[in-house]
């Protein structure tokens, strides 16, 4: 198949990319590159620098290439920081989709694979999490991509548009020369193995005061190549299906300071860690349930220890800062 994707040339859809080139696929990778860089694509993948909000441009590069699918992972990450700019959230999450979309119908391409969140739920009232639970999110990063299912909904009833709406939990992990490098890095794994080289000299825990077993927040944590996986399958069952909403997670909860002493027993360096206020807009809790992904797709996590998640990240984090 040709496949479509934006964002790339970042952590997740960089992942997806290598995956869909290892099985046969072409792949053209949409990116504008302002939180990666043009050596983070694979080579093998034809490069379109450009922005989703450029219409213009993407209804050219959607008209020359005729693509079988489009997955769409370009978007601003950081809840906290949509705490302080909600506004660069909505228009770059939830106003440039809208471009997407309305390119796909003007090019006739109609199967999106949407990279969401499990931000969607915000603070949740059980847990698992089921995918009809209530969705109210707690920081505008949720809503921008809570807002984009909406759309994504209507335009299935509407225009027909086929898509899979993909909820991620707590992406981590590396597959051998692709791992998470962010820039700036918030996401607490990556910020960790940076004490454990030496990169920095402590990790900051956000909030000990949780109703969680010992006061940090819980998170449920999934490799990125199981997380790629069900991108695929997602896709191909975009043949025969409308629509379909999925959570992609472990379905096991790890408070941070579990995390942190995960990190010790991995790399046997001392965390050296500085007890800090709660941030705005952090959830105590959040665990998938899977459960609906796995019985309709076959789709199953090949990474169930924390252990073995953050022993991937170890290597590529070394090899990268060596």
């Amino acid at each position: 198949m040709k496949i479509f994707i934006t964002g790339g040339a970042g952590y997740i859809g960089g992942t997806v990319t290598q995956l869909l080139l290892a099985r046969g696929h072409r792949v053209t990778v949409f990116d504008n590159l302002c939180h990666s860089k043009r050596l983070a694509v694979a080579s093998e993948a034809t490069f379109v620098e450009g922005d989703v909000a450029d219409r213009p441009l993407l209804e050219k590069t959607l008209n020359d290439g005729r693509f079988d699918g489009i997955m769409h992972f370009a978007a601003l990450i950081e809840a906290g920081e949509s705490m302080k700019r909600p506004e660069i959230y909505f228009r770059n999450n939830t106003a440039a989709t809208l471009t997407l979309l309305e390119a796909m119908l003007a090019t006739g391409h109609n199967r999106l694979v949407f990279s969401s969140t499990a931000a969607c739920y915000g603070e949740p009232e059980s847990t698992p999490i089921l995918e009809d639970a209530r969705l109210k999110p707690t920081n505008p990063y949720g809503e921008s991509k809570l807002l984009v299912e909406q759309m994504l909904g209507w335009m299935n009833s509407i225009h027909g548009l086929r898509y899979a709406s993909l909820r991620y939990f707590n992406v981590a992990g590396a597959i051998e020369g692709y791992g998470e490098a962010h820039e700036p890095e918030s996401h607490l794994i990556p910020l960790i193995l940076d004490v454990a080289l030496g990169r920095r000299d402590k990790i900051k825990i956000f909030g000990q005061d949780y109703p969680t077993k010992d006061g940090t927040c819980v998170r449920d944590y999934i490799h990125v190549h199981d997380l790629a996986e069900a991108h695929l399958l997602a896709l191909a069952a975009l043949e025969h299906r409308e629509k379909m909403i999925y959570n992609i997670g472990n379905g096991q909860g790890f408070t941070v300071r579990e995390v942190i002493d995960s990190v010790r027993r991995v790399t046997g360096r001392p965390i050296p860690v500085e007890e800090c206020p709660r941030r705005p807009g952090d959830p105590a809790v959040l665990v998938a349930s899977s459960e609906k992904i796995k019985a309709e797709l076959g789709w199953s996590p090949k990474f169930a220890e924390l252990d073995a998640i953050v022993s991937s990240a170890w290597q590529w984090h070394q090899k990268r800062y060596a």
